[in-house]
């Protein structure tokens, strides 16, 4: 089974109620689907792929040394003297670094800073656009989910990107390339390779593989839609799967809210109860850093409706 893909530019013609009724449908039984002609240029998704590539090779040395390279290292030296491979389940084989606009960006090569910012501001546009669908099929007055996420315009939405590499792996069966987890916050959108797979959504208790597609959009819901939405929406897990051969790219843009933000279900939606609590934002990214790759529900359990930023009941 294909993840699915939506030809994004007929929402803007005479298909626009198909269009509207694939999201709805993909938001509520995938959590995750593909974007084709979503209006960011080719042109500038391969100045992307370029700039981060040649970024990649130079830490590729860095992460000969990282953490999981030595443990990997470590249990093959063992094994080859005669030690059973046990599987590492508390690293990720994954050379990775983060992108906001107040932190320190690679310096090299020279054009990627200005190419992942014109990338960044494209992605938070069409991160806006999807919002805006999720809102209208969900019945919700336009800019509610922006306004949740702002404190009605107080604040700018948290929009960070995540540049990761998985390189080939000796024994990827030993380590995963991303441990299974859902995302913390709002909309993220995905830039993956178009050639090395192993990204993988779990849908009815199976794992489905989410097909390397040129120049596609990779959208999927986090856990702040699924509270905003009484759990209409679900926020879908997902992982990576070390490979032998590639090394995959892979660029998460996450649209969240302001760590302020309360976050609670929409009003409208609360015909069957409030099944999930009111809470900050910034409370629940506390629970979530320690608990990302365990359950979802125990981390909304722990957080509750604050008065102010960092307030507990």
């Amino acid at each position: 089974m294909a993840i699915p893909v939506i030809d994004f530019s007929k929402l803007d013609g005479k298909e626009r109620a198909e269009v509207l009724a694939q999201i709805a449908n993909y938001c509520e039984e995938w959590g995750f689907f593909q974007l084709v002609n979503h209006g960011i240029s080719v042109e500038l998704l391969e100045r992307v792929k370029k700039v981060s590539s040649e970024c990649y090779k130079l830490r590729e040395e860095g992460f000969k040394n990282s953490e999981p390279v030595q443990k990997m290292n470590k249990m093959l030296e063992e094994e080859a003297a005669g030690s059973t491979a046990q599987r590492l389940n508390d690293v990720d084989w994954e050379d990775v670094f983060t992108l906001q606009d107040d932190n320190r960006w690679p310096s090299n090569p020279p054009e990627f800073k200005e190419t992942m910012m014109e990338f960044r501001r494209e992605l938070k546009k069409l991160a806006e656009k999807i919002l805006e669908i999720m809102e209208e099929n969900l019945g919700l007055e336009k800019d509610h989910i922006k306004k949740a996420f702002t404190c009605d315009a107080e604040y700018e939405p948290f929009f960070g990107t995540k540049v990761s590499h998985y390189p080939p792996c000796p024994r990827p069966e030993l380590v995963p390339g991303l441990r299974a987890h859902t995302d913390a916050g709002g909309v993220i959108l995905l830039f993956q390779d178009d050639k090395v797979g192993g990204l993988q959504v779990l849908k009815d208790g199976h794992w489905f593989d989410v097909q390397p597609l040129a120049d596609a959009i990779v959208i999927n819901t986090g856990d702040q839609i699924e509270a905003v939405s009484n759990g209409k929406y679900k926020s879908a897990w997902h992982r990576i799967l070390a490979k032998h051969d590639g090394n995959r790219r892979s660029i998460a843009s996450f649209y969240n809210p302001c760590y302020r933000a309360v976050i609670g279900p929409a009003p409208s939606l609360q015909n069957d109860g409030e099944l999930y609590p009111e809470f900050v934002f910034g409370d629940y990214m506390n629970v979530y850093q320690k608990e990302k790759f365990g359950e979802k529900e125990p981390r909304f359990a722990k957080v509750k409706k604050a008065e102010k930023f960092g307030d507990k009941e």
